[in-house]
């Protein structure tokens, strides 16, 4: 794609619940854009629904795109702010005659609506009031408040190479004329999108293919404007298509729709996130694991498929699990100790956090489940009573007591422990697992553990003792 201007995108949510992933993918993209490009991205708060927008939505938008590091250029912008100039906008579109007054009750509108869905037509605005050459309007009623129409094009079509979906043409004959102000004086979504990205010089449209059908009449409203001021031009839109749950159904919270901060609670790094939703919809060969800068560096909208794209929670897990795995130890020793005190886990200086930590990243796919599976280190497991019965038996008792008198004298390091143990195994004529496991359930709680020689050393002979008394007696 031949870039030949400086890029603005944005991203502009509605703050009427939380960042979900369609939207922080939304985002990613639009941000990516503007950075591959030298560019500059823009955030804007679409917060006209007064009655459904909060300060904890706006709040926990601005919560999820600082965890997932999309830093914007400008913003953020609040329609709400913004009302004086949409209303001059109107204004002047009343006066150029791209706009009217409409005078149609809301029960008017309701008949009309039924009628034409009775006839099996559209619904759709009849134009009563949309004033035309020769044309005489009704008389103006006196207890009706207007609302105001944008006198749509009736002829042709409108048109435009979706950066994403190819070519889209809609006839104007398709589209009635829409209300951009309320019978209050408020002006309408549709119409704040047009002024907004006007007004802060945006060059491509990023955005969820919901809004297809909005496009066509935003495009006739900012041609229109175009001839009241040449500056005025039309962007480009590219339009991303949804994101399906693993069974090919639209993403519900069961599949992985909720608040992207939900993914921090969860335990996933937000570098993990962010590749995974990189590659919703969008690939680059066969590279699977990028860094956030490689994929600003990599980006284009040519490789973003017009098809749907499937969330499978397995692949953002190996995904999770790799970074983890890169991830340095003492950032995961800070994660972790927010998870363990959720837990009422105190994480004491001995065992080194870190030292537990490489124990164990290898193993897990989430920072909670990291934080589970160390936890017995800073807190007296809690046995699990089938691994018990299983392996602590009365006939090893005599094992363990034996093991227990080399352990109190014994260099205090996991090859040295290990010597111990293999001697006791040698002496019971025993195999090693049969010596290890109950070890493992009596110093973790349960049958499944790293190397328990390493475990042992990282606990603390002291530790070690006294977990094993208490286990066998």
């Amino acid at each position: 794609m031949l870039i030949n201007m400086t890029v603005r995108t944005r991203f502009a949510p509605s703050p009427t619940g939380f960042l979900h992933i369609g939207g922080a993918r939304t985002a990613l993209f639009s941000w990516a854009f503007a950075k591959k490009h030298g560019g500059q991205f823009i955030l804007r708060i679409e917060d006209t629904d007064v009655a459904r927008s909060t300060p904890e939505a706006v709040q926990a938008i601005l919560d999820g795109m600082h965890w997932l590091g999309l830093d914007y250029d400008a913003g953020p912008f609040y329609q709400m702010q913004r009302m004086d100039r949409y209303k001059q906008v109107i204004q002047t579109m009343l006066q150029a005659g791209s706009a009217y007054y409409c005078y149609s009750s809301k029960d008017e509108l309701d008949a009309l609506r039924e009628q034409q869905m009775a006839n099996k037509q559209k619904p759709r605005y009849d134009g009563k009031w949309r004033p035309e050459v020769g044309k005489v309007l009704p008389p103006t009623p006196l207890d009706i408040s207007p609302t105001i129409r944008f006198k749509n094009p009736q002829d042709g079509v409108v048109a435009w190479d979706d950066l994403v979906k190819g070519r889209i043409e809609i006839a104007n004959a398709e589209l009635d004329d829409l209300i951009i102000a309320r019978a209050d004086g408020t002006p309408t979504y549709n119409f704040c999108v047009v002024i907004d990205d006007s007004d802060m010089g945006i060059t491509q449209v990023i955005r969820g293919d919901d809004h297809v059908n909005n496009t066509p009449r935003q495009i006739n409203m900012l041609m229109a404007l175009a001839t009241i001021d040449a500056a005025i031009k039309v962007p480009q839109y590219a339009h991303l298509s949804m994101i399906l749950g693993s069974d090919g159904q639209k993403l519900s919270k069961r599949h992985g729709a909720v608040s992207v901060m939900q993914y921090d609670e969860d335990g996933y790094l937000p570098e993990a996130v962010l590749n995974y939703l990189a590659r919703l919809g969008w690939s680059h060969g066969d590279d699977e694991v990028f860094s956030q800068q490689q994929f600003a560096e990599w980006f284009d909208l040519d490789h973003i498929t017009p098809s749907a794209a499937q969330f499978n929670t397995e692949k953002l897990n190996w995904l999770n699990a790799h970074y983890i795995k890169q991830a340095d130890n003492a950032y995961l020793a800070v994660e972790i100790t927010k998870r363990l005190k959720k837990l009422n886990i105190t994480v004491s200086e001995q065992p080194d956090l870190t030292a537990v930590i490489t124990l164990y990243k290898e193993r897990v796919n989430t920072l909670n489940e990291l934080a589970v599976s160390i936890a017995y280190f800073y807190q007296k497991p809690l046995i699990d009573p089938v691994a018990a019965e299983k392996h602590l038996t009365a006939d090893i008792k005599l094992v363990m007591a034996t093991l227990v008198e080399s352990l109190k004298v014994v260099d205090w390091q996991a090859e040295k422990i290990h010597h111990v143990m293999n001697e006791v195994v040698t002496q019971y004529q025993l195999k090693f697992p049969k010596v290890a496991m109950p070890l493992r359930v009596a110093l973790t709680g349960i049958a499944q553990s790293p190397s328990i020689d390493q475990v042992m050393a990282l606990l603390g002979r002291e530790e070690v003792l006294a977990r094993i008394n208490f286990a066998m007696n």
